[in-house]
């Protein structure tokens, strides 16, 4: 009878009182200072090359810089800093680094805001109408720098 009591609650997938889903590895890195240049991270993926995997060996072209990628860059340092704050909480060096960046991405998205429109929807909060649709859209930044 047990026995068909444990089967029953694998079945409904219950698991017993302190049970963990899974368990997380994460490598720790041997050095913070990044090799990688801010364009060639964010189109590599990481700014660590030793973290640098391309998934089936594929790698991926350096991208065109534009106001959006700029955007980008920092928004993506912001938040490889925050992974390696996750595993180096101690480190205050890297924590003042971090505070930069959240500040310059603030600074760097308002003013992307004012010149190209909102990129999310909290960007609308207190707009006078809806203008999500109107362009420039991002691959057209040098259509509206132009005119």
């Amino acid at each position: 009878m047990d026995k068909q009591k444990k089967e029953l609650n694998y079945k409904l997938g219950s698991l017993p009182g302190k049970a963990p889903l899974a368990m997380a590895y994460v490598p720790l890195q041997d050095s913070a200072s990044p090799s990688y240049e801010s364009i060639e991270a964010l189109s590599r993926g990481t700014l660590f090359p030793g973290l640098d995997l391309p998934l089936m060996n594929i790698v991926n072209d350096n991208m065109d810089v534009c106001p959006l990628t700029e955007l980008m860059a920092i928004d993506f340092a912001a938040d490889e800093l925050e992974l390696y704050l996750d595993t180096h909480c101690d480190d205050a060096e890297a924590f003042a680094i971090y505070q930069t960046f959240l500040a310059l991405k603030k600074e760097a998205r308002s003013r992307y805001i004012q010149q190209y429109g909102p990129i999310s929807q909290e960007d609308m909060l207190g707009a006078k109408g809806y203008d999500w649709l109107k362009g420039p859209w991002p691959w057209e930044y040098r259509n509206k720098a132009e005119v």
